[in-house]
């Protein structure tokens, strides 16, 4: 089973959406979704880099960002 991973790229504002494999160190690119396709995913993904970088990292809220991100993205595969 794959998880997908995020990054945004400020200067295209747009999602950056790769895989990696759970027991794999290799990670695979799978697509930019612009965040005028997707403005709810791009928001969740700055929150979750946000939370990334913060000084007092909070691994529970993290993971729960996370799965928010993994879901949303979920849905927008769905609807393409």
């Amino acid at each position: 089973m794959s998880s997908y991973l995020f990054a945004i790229d400020e200067k295209t504002e747009e999602v950056i959406v790769s895989a990696s494999a759970k027991v794999s160190k290799k990670i695979d690119f799978i697509e930019r979704v612009a965040r005028i396709q997707n403005e709810e995913l791009y928001q969740s993904v700055v929150t979750l880099t946000k939370l990334a970088g913060a000084v007092e990292f909070d691994l529970k809220e993290f993971k729960a960002i996370d799965k928010a991100c993994q879901g949303l993205y979920a849905g927008y595969k769905r609807g393409k």
